[in-house]
């Protein structure tokens, strides 16, 4: 497996889109999948226009990213948009590409897409691993129609993510654009996938009961009290400052956290509105009579972890890594703020002459161990392709 990196900040799209890929395909033959991360400002339609002219047998998959991208050029953002592309080539892997809308169920759009992807593989039996992107909401519930097609299989990726939580986002393919749905590529390959999933938030020691959630995203009550009191008697603030947005922000330092069965992973838990009835809107699922942890990080500690990670991903990796795709949240992001440029001077530093390409995400997906594929905020998925 070989990769390579593109990016651009021009005005037009289209010109973007071009430029972008023809600067990832430099050295590179056989290209099999270019991941595209791009801007909300620009006109997708036309920016994979661009791409496609550049590699037009080439299946396409990715998303709008928060602010920018990162690669070893820096932090890439512009006033006008941006856009970023990872390629990889190599001569035996294949790639199948599905992407869909969402249909009747995020469920069964699930098992389509996973029937779909097989299809363009040419293949009747599961990939060796899978890449995901979805719009924010029901990510599980992609998951879980994916898995029912395809078994356990790992998996990697991030959702879709815009600059200010408006539903602005797209995921796209090489031919469909769309902002509610799931796009996965399945890899064919005897090149190894490692991923690292992980919050890198230290556990505090306030842990409560889920005693009430409404649906699957509302948590209503830790503990038999409303979800924002118990949370402000955690931190010793008034709840009253939690209302709204406040809650979001002040949770990306202190978020909350379930286990896995294992107790090997802690899937971070982004709290993401505090409502007047006192209840949370949470960015993934939850279940009633389980536990929830409040999380702990410094900015510094959010920092550092993004270089950190990818130190202990290689520490893992059964061979010399072909690329790395580092997924980011973009929530950490927006509390690193204007720190950004000591995150990408670190993680360079670690990545040394592999190309690599990191997107900022509205969630993100990744496992651990013998535990199932999951989904999470605040985190980090990082995945290195191996030679």
């Amino acid at each position: 497996m070989k990769a390579n990196v593109g990016h651009s900040v021009a005005d037009d799209a289209k010109t973007a889109g071009i430029q972008a890929a023809a600067m990832a395909t430099e050295g590179l033959d056989g290209i099999k999948l270019a991941f595209v991360y791009a801007s909300v400002a620009y006109d997708i339609n036309e920016m994979l226009a661009g791409v496609k002219e550049q590699l037009p047998e080439v299946p396409l998959i990715g998303n709008t990213s928060f602010t920018g991208v990162v690669c070893g050029d820096g932090f890439i953002s512009g006033d006008s948009g941006f856009v970023g592309i990872l390629a990889l080539a190599d001569a035996d892997a294949v790639v199948g590409v599905s992407g869909l809308p969402r249909g009747a169920s995020a469920r069964q759009t699930g098992q389509d897409v996973a029937f779909q992807a097989m299809t363009k593989a040419n293949r009747n039996a599961p990939p060796d691993y899978f890449y995901m992107v979805a719009s924010p909401g029901e990510e599980e519930e992609y998951l879980k129609g994916i898995t029912s097609v395809i078994g356990r299989v790992p998996m990697f990726g991030g959702s879709a993510a815009d600059n200010a939580i408006a539903g602005e986002w797209s995921l796209y393919t090489g031919d469909r654009v769309f902002p509610d749905g799931v796009a996965v590529a399945f890899f064919y390959t005897d090149k190894p996938m490692k991923n690292l999933f992980t919050g890198a938030y230290r556990e505090t020691a306030d842990v409560g009961l889920i005693t009430k959630v409404d649906g699957k995203r509302t948590l209503m009550e830790i503990n038999g009290i409303p979800a924002v009191e118990q949370y402000a008697k955690w931190v010793d603030v008034d709840p009253d400052s939690l209302a709204g947005g406040n809650l979001l922000v002040a949770t990306i330092t202190s978020p909350l956290g379930v286990k896995d069965r294992l107790g090997d992973l802690i899937a971070i838990r982004h709290p993401m509105n505090g409502n007047e009835d006192g209840s949370m809107a949470i960015g993934a699922n939850l279940a009633e009579k389980t536990a929830v942890i409040r999380m702990e990080a410094t900015v510094d500690e959010l920092i550092a972890s993004a270089s950190e990670t990818l130190v202990a991903l290689q520490e893992g990796l059964p061979g010399p890594a072909a690329a790395y795709h580092l997924v980011h949240c973009g929530g950490r992001r927006a509390g690193v703020g204007e720190r950004i440029d000591e995150v990408v001077d670190a993680v360079k530093a670690v990545a040394g002459d592999v190309p690599f390409m990191m997107e900022f995400t509205f969630g993100e997906y990744g496992y651990e161990d013998d535990g199932n594929n999951t989904t999470g905020g605040l985190m980090l998925s990082y995945t290195a392709i191996s030679k």
